[in-house]
């Protein structure tokens, strides 16, 4: 084992409710009743968390390249199987980024280094899901002085 271990706690609130308590310690509710609406699910949590995974990457990496982005975001959506477990087969995650003069390769680059080597939730939901990407670079006006 390499020693890397995460450890998390769930505990059950009542009326469908659960506290997840994360290595960080920033609790987070979650609704067992998805057609309630009161909190995510822990299937919507994943489907946010590959975004998250890869937006965190793509912003980190795009700076490192020094790409004038004034706005990013990142839409995300997963296909799950009809049967139980009704796990998710299919992710697509579609990168807008808004800036001025940013590289189409500096952001496809920015997206395959995230894809192929950085995101570890991507990596965890790969064997069996399938992940695609696609992405759009949004001219913005230069700023005025």
């Amino acid at each position: 084992m390499s020693g890397n271990t995460n450890k998390a706690n769930i505990k059950y609130a009542g009326d469908g409710f659960f506290i997840g308590i994360p290595p960080s310690g920033h609790a987070q509710i979650m609704d067992s009743k998805g057609d309630r609406h009161a909190a995510p699910t822990p299937m919507e949590m994943l489907l946010v968390s590959v975004a998250a995974c890869t937006a965190i990457d793509v912003q980190s990496i795009l700076a490192k390249k020094r790409q004038d982005v004034t706005d990013y975001n990142v839409e995300i959506e997963g296909e799950r199987a009809d049967d139980h477990p009704r796990k998710f087969i299919k992710f697509h995650v579609h990168h807008i980024v808004h800036g001025r003069g940013v590289s189409d390769k500096a952001v496809a680059d920015a997206i395959k280094l995230s894809d192929d080597t950085y995101c570890s939730v991507a990596a965890t939901v790969k064997p069996t899901a399938e992940i695609t990407t696609s992405y759009e670079i949004i001219e913005v006006a230069e700023a005025r002085t």
